[in-house]
């Protein structure tokens, strides 16, 4: 370096080094927690079964505080029942809890669109025209939380849109419960996504004029998805029957 160069660089002021960003024990908790949930999810904790924390930490790689975190937030959303002197188990998935939520879905999903009705305009019709190619193009990934995760978004866009605050608040609070009954319709189909039309005419009813037909797909979707689901259950519930009995 020639002494002009180093008198011009006397004159600049420095550049200050890029901020750290430390990871806290909070993000880091978070962190955990969408682990967890993507495991429970995909099937790789199942249903019903009982977890610990040791088994988790091991698992997850982590030390049982951030965990304790994780644990709880899962527990706030539903997936984790802890009970006293029992232990924590992931959320069972019955049929009664299938008809609840999906009867609960069906009236906020109809409130929601009663509300968002007369506020509708292009923006929203584009956004849901993209969240809809977004499912689609998870379809191709063979991921079940991908595209659970990308179905939830589609139909969450009514709840963002309508201006409820309470219903918007509601759904969330169910949507994490949602997001694995999802999964499980999946695996009942043996896929890892829904079906390529199957919010076809959900999309283009949300977009259009007739109320009354986009609450009656509304209705049907919801039917549907019981049906399904219900059956798979069942089915499922005899094949252990026999395989105690035998």
């Amino acid at each position: 370096m020639t002494l002009s160069t180093q008198r011009r660089g006397r004159g600049r002021a420095s550049t200050p080094p890029p901020a750290i960003t430390e990871i806290t024990r909070a993000t880091f908790g978070v962190q955990v927690a969408d682990q967890l949930r993507q495991a429970i999810i995909r099937g790789e904790i199942v249903p019903g079964s009982q977890v610990t924390e040791l088994e988790l930490a091991g698992r997850f790689g982590t030390s049982r505080g951030p965990l304790r975190e994780a644990m709880s937030q899962l527990a706030s959303e539903g997936l984790l029942t802890t009970v006293p002197y029992t232990g924590t188990r992931v959320m069972t998935v019955s049929i009664d809890d299938i008809r609840e939520i999906y009867s609960l879905r069906t009236a906020l999903e109809t409130l929601a669109f009663r509300h968002v009705w007369p506020q509708r305009g292009a923006e929203f019709g584009a956004e849901i025209e993209q969240r809809h190619i977004a499912l689609l193009e998870t379809m191709v990934r063979a991921d079940s939380f991908a595209s659970t995760a990308a179905e939830l978004r589609l139909h969450s866009l009514v709840y963002e849109a309508c201006g409820h605050k309470l219903l918007l608040e509601t759904w969330s609070r169910i949507a994490g419960r949602l997001q694995v009954y999802l999964a499980v319709h999946q695996r009942a189909h043996n896929r890892k996504a829904p079906l390529y039309d199957a919010h076809e005419r959900y999309v283009k009813l949300a977009q259009g004029r007739n109320l009354d037909a986009m609450i009656s797909e509304i209705e049907q979707h919801m039917r549907r998805g019981v049906s399904q689901l219900e059956t798979f259950i069942t089915d499922g519930s005899r094949s252990n029957c026999r395989r105690t009995r035998y």
